[in-house]
């Protein structure tokens, strides 16, 4: 998976001092959520594509580009306020939850110059941080059908 920037984010990323910095958003979401967690690592809200990204300090472990491996990334959020604790109690901690990870230029804010969306596992909380990895789900540990018929699952039937 390669990743491809604008000529103006390469220059910027060449750059011995670089005229700003890429913002990193982030944006969770889950079938609980009615409005997806949308937040930006900076000290300043933005808006990108019409949403708003609320300024929150947080940090994050892009995912590695090697051939062969799956991506991982760690996130680690600030726990401020109470919204996502109260969130991660009400939706068994967060099960089935997807983080969607972008970098812009705040000086073209809807020119997306990464953009991956990676499944939230081990979510963790504590006074300070909410925690999680992010990566794929192992589809080949999954079972193929949902239910099968064997001694084990059915034994008034053998």
């Amino acid at each position: 998976m390669s990743r491809q920037y604008s000529a103006r984010a390469k220059k910027n990323m060449l750059a011995t001092s670089a005229d700003e910095p890429f913002l990193v958003l982030l944006e969770i979401m889950h079938h609980e959520l009615d409005v997806p967690v949308r937040v930006v690592n900076d000290s300043i809200a933005i808006t990108v594509q019409g949403h708003e990204f609320v300024a929150c300090p947080f940090d994050i472990t892009l995912p590695d580009d090697v051939e062969g491996q799956v991506p991982k990334a760690q996130l680690s959020v600030d726990n401020i306020g109470r919204e996502l604790t109260q969130w991660l109690e009400y939706s068994r901690g967060g099960k089935d939850a997807k983080c969607r990870i972008m970098q812009v230029l705040r000086s073209y804010p809807d020119v997306l110059e990464f953009d991956m969306t990676l499944d939230m596992s081990g979510i963790s909380i504590n006074n300070q941080t909410v925690s999680s990895e992010l990566g794929f789900q192992n589809t080949f540990l999954l079972p193929a059908v949902t239910m099968r018929y064997d001694p084990f699952t059915t034994p008034g039937a053998f």
